[in-house]
């Protein structure tokens, strides 16, 4: 059964839960997302209070995929460009698919959600994201339409000794 995409959803401490539950569960089960395992609710909290700053002050909207059980299933943070010469772009955050739904397509379906809704905000040329390389996510996003236009080498520090890169994803929406 397809996820249930909805852009802007009311925050409520039922979704704030479900998106700690996601965030925590993706980063224990080895996701790029931010933090390295393990992790814990606590640990996630304030990055998660960030997001939820710049949605009350209109810099993000939150893309989320609820499962048929509704549960939280996927999310995706997209954010606007505060500089005047680079408002025709948007960048996308926080990209997750919970490990229990890996492999049913639903990485693509976020994806094409997400492609839609910044489509959808007008005048908005290109998504814009990063990811943490080797993990072989940037041929994930490759295979949704993204092409590298960057990378940075060993941006990432993940461990002592565990440099990545930070790789550069650009989608044309036009």
């Amino acid at each position: 059964m397809p996820l249930t995409f909805t852009l802007d959803p009311a925050i409520t401490p039922a979704l704030r839960d479900g998106i700690l539950d996601l965030w925590a569960d993706v980063s224990n089960a080895g996701g790029a997302v931010g933090f390295v395992p393990p992790v814990t609710r606590e640990d996630i909290r304030p990055e998660l209070v960030r997001h939820f700053v710049g949605l009350a002050e209109g810099r993000q909207r939150l893309l989320v995929g609820h499962d048929a059980a509704g549960e939280v299933a996927a999310t995706a943070f997209i954010s606007h460009n505060t500089h005047r010469l680079q408002l025709h772009w948007v960048w996308l955050y926080t990209v997750m698919v919970h490990p229990r739904h890996q492999g049913k397509g639903y990485g693509r379906d976020l994806m094409a959600a997400a492609a839609a809704a910044a489509r959808g905000i007008g005048q908005v040329d290109a998504i814009r994201l990063t990811c943490r390389g080797g993990l072989g996510l940037e041929h994930f996003y490759a295979s949704c339409g993204y092409k590298e236009v960057g990378r940075v080498p060993g941006a990432i520090r993940v461990a002592p000794d565990d440099d990545r890169d930070d790789i550069i994803m650009l989608l044309p929406l036009t």
